[in-house]
């Protein structure tokens, strides 16, 4: 693979990953609307394309003389996604459907990779969560990527076309606008903690995430369109970890030596309340493991913060 398509370049994963496949020696065409992303984030030595997802003449520019593409443009603001419903529905489904029909139209042995979401399994307690368990997701933006990997079956039946879905977790690093309806916990947590505020917490504190440093993500991303499959693959990528909101904050204040205390305020409807994934698939698929602590990862993140 020379060349490789990432739509959604511009945002937080996007942007890591366009910088990693240029250090690879890959050329890198970025597609974005700048919706949520930002030019600067582009590396300078990329392609770039100003363009929605949705318009099929600008996919269809954008996929030219390509090898791959790795999807990750999407509306994955949960809370947006509960405001604009049909709005983050094309987006999400539309704009990745666009993709597979413009390849499958081309007659190319293109792969896709693409971003889904943990957000698929909904409120299952059944832990850790393995891609073989039921998904029920609990909101539109959950509903949606568990309609793109449906979708992404009924391809590869149809097309033939390969593809990769990627189950993020709580994905997190440098780079993330706390200003964003994007952003999670952790930078939002940086945020307060940078500006000498005590950290507010939603709930009891008790409910667990499983957080994934981004620059594995990156690299789950890359041998993910390495390693074709011949079929629709679905992995999850996650650190495997269960880790609770005041573990968290434990640890973001003893990292920031921060004099700082926790509030707490009421929870969020329809949270999940715990959260864990199984590694088993990623490792044996593309031979590849989430290895970044949580510690590690947010002294990257904080150190940045502090430049």
């Amino acid at each position: 693979m020379k060349t490789i398509l990432v739509t959604g370049g511009a945002g937080f994963i996007g942007a890591h990953l366009a910088r990693r496949l240029l250090e690879t020696g890959r050329e890198v065409v970025v597609l974005d609307d700048l919706s949520s992303g930002k030019r600067d984030n582009v590396p300078k030595a990329a392609t770039f394309i100003n363009g929605s997802i949705l318009d099929k003449e600008v996919v269809r520019g954008a996929l030219s003389g390509v090898d791959a593409c790795i999807h990750l443009a999407a509306v994955a603001s949960v809370e947006k996604c509960n405001r604009e419903l049909t709005h983050s529905h094309a987006i999400n489904i539309t704009g990745f459907l666009n993709l597979v029909e413009e390849i499958a139209k081309s007659g190319t042995k293109r792969t896709v990779v693409y971003a889904s979401s943990a957000a698929v399994y909904g409120a299952s307690q059944n832990l850790p969560l393995s891609e073989e368990g039921k998904c029920v997701p609990l909101s539109p933006y959950g509903a949606d990527k568990l309609s793109c990997e449906l979708h992404a079956r009924a391809a590869y039946e149809v097309y033939g076309l390969s593809t990769t879905g990627l189950r993020f977790f709580n994905v997190f690093g440098p780079g993330q606008d706390p200003q964003s309806p994007y952003s999670g916990v952790i930078t939002k947590f940086a945020q307060r903690l940078g500006n000498n505020e005590d950290i507010v917490i939603y709930g009891d504190g008790k409910q667990t995430r499983d957080f994934v440093y981004v620059a594995d993500v990156v690299e789950a991303l890359i041998r993910s369109a390495e390693r074709i499959p011949d079929r629709a693959r679905i992995l999850n990528v996650c650190s495997g970890v269960e880790t609770s909101i005041n573990e968290l904050a434990r640890i973001m204040i003893e990292e920031t030596k921060s004099q700082c205390a926790i509030s707490y305020v009421d929870g969020l409807l329809g949270e999940v309340r715990r959260s864990q994934g199984c590694t088993q698939a990623l490792q044996a698929e593309l031979d590849h493991r989430c290895r970044t602590d949580l510690r590690t990862g947010l002294a990257q993140l904080l150190t940045q913060g502090r430049q």
